[in-house]
């Protein structure tokens, strides 16, 4: 019996994803647990594993389809010896989960192949290789067709690829003032995954998350001094401490003492977790992931840096799992290597605090011991606070705890 192979739920907010590439091509053998596709999600690319022994028989949608529906039938198994004639029937069926937009298109695709049209685009002597869908999307659109790349067969343009070009050429007629600029030409660049689920789950979490901010300054005069004391030492194993690594520390060391912070709000009661799991912002090249260092309160500072480069470098690679970016109890983010001196960051539900973490400045202070005025390097610290769980003093506790073991690096062993 052929084996419907579907766009799968990668986590359980993907609504969507991009088909990059097939590792088998039609005809091949296949066995349960090969990978035979990438999927590539908001946060990261993901390997499809055939679920049975078979043969594949059919590629419904070709790699470097962007926005597949999940539950779309994106191939087809088929059993040994078992005829490709079960195919049609499988493709064309209702109850599959298939995306009929792209069954369509597919369909007047296979039309298009065998008379090619010009578009009105193109110079009369031109032809393109497009199916009429697409046609009249680019028409719709203002969009050249002839500066898009065709992924589907034979190189045609199918309609996501007007859609979902990385760069669009948009006509605009001569004269027009785009953003108030006479131009014969603007690009359009159409949003990620990874882009729109970003400005979704920060809408939702300004509009239904009531957001207040706590700052504080920290000295980190002690801290740069125990920094370099403990780099020194590492350098012979190739190793170094960060700056963000000594303050995941200190978060996790301040969450294991105020445990009311790394808590989440439901409507049932307050949800407290007994692990200490800090995810970590890292800017990627289409937005940010927030890979989680987990159990954070009982791993050392060495630990903790080994941990957070790989996760920040595989992050940036496209190649975390999912266990290591979905969860966390608390997040940092950081801009201080941007100069960036304060910000307020957005909170991660369903967590209900963040940190956001700005650059050195040197500032004067009153010396005590010599009753001198003399330079201290500072940090900006800014809570942003889940209201419904977290309050006023509850932050300020936390924030001065944090401060505190930023200030006596020494405590952080303890």
């Amino acid at each position: 019996m052929a084996i419907e192979v579907l766009m799968p739920a990668l986590s359980p907010t993907m609504e969507e994803g991009n088909l990059a590439k097939w590792l088998k091509k039609e005809g091949d053998k296949v066995s349960s647990g090969d990978v035979i596709a990438e999927i590539e999600t908001d946060k990261a690319t993901m390997e499809v594993e055939a679920t049975d022994d078979g043969v594949l028989g059919k590629i419904v949608i070709p790699e470097g389809t962007n926005s597949v529906k999940v539950n779309t039938l994106i191939a087809v198994l088929l059993e040994e010896g078992e005829d490709k004639s079960v195919i049609d029937n499988i493709i064309t069926k209702p109850s599959v989960g298939n995306n009929e937009a792209q069954k369509k298109e597919v369909n007047q695709g296979q039309k298009s192949e065998e008379k090619p049209q010009n578009t009105p685009q193109q110079h009369s002597h031109e032809r393109i290789f497009a199916s009429p869908l697409a046609k009249r999307v680019a028409e719709t659109k203002s969009v050249d067709i002839s500066k898009i790349e065709g992924s589907g067969p034979n190189g045609r343009v199918i309609k996501q690829d007007i859609e979902n070009a990385s760069v669009v050429l948009q006509k605009v007629p001569q004269g027009t003032h785009v953003f108030g600029r006479s131009s014969q030409q603007s690009y359009v660049v159409p949003h990620s995954n990874m882009r729109k689920v970003i400005a979704k789950r920060l809408l939702e979490s300004k509009q239904t998350v009531p957001h207040f901010y706590v700052a504080v300054e920290s000295s980190v005069k002690n801290l740069n001094k125990a920094r370099k004391q403990i780099n020194e030492y590492l350098e012979k194993f190739g190793e170094k401490v960060s700056v963000n690594d000594i303050i995941i520390k200190a978060c996790a060391n301040a969450l294991k003492i105020h445990p009311n912070v790394n808590a989440s709000w439901s409507e049932n009661g307050m949800i407290i977790y007994n692990n200490v799991d800090i995810s970590v912002a890292v800017g990627v090249q289409d937005g940010l992931i927030t890979p989680i260092v987990k159990n954070a309160d009982i791993k050392s500072l060495r630990t903790i840096a080994n941990e957070t480069k790989d996760l920040i470098k595989r992050a940036r690679e496209n190649k975390l799992s999912l266990e290591e970016f979905q969860g966390g109890g608390f997040s940092i983010s950081n801009l201080g290597m941007y100069n960036v001196l304060q910000f307020n960051a957005i909170i991660n539900p369903p967590q209900s605090a963040i940190i956001a973490v700005g650059g050195v400045k040197t500032t004067p202070k009153l010396c005590k011991k010599t009753n001198t005025l003399c330079e201290d390097e500072v940090i900006t610290l800014t809570l942003s606070c889940d209201h419904r769980v977290i309050d006023g003093v509850l932050a300020a506790e936390f924030l001065n705890t944090i401060k505190s073991f930023i200030e006596n690096p020494s405590l952080l062993a303890v």
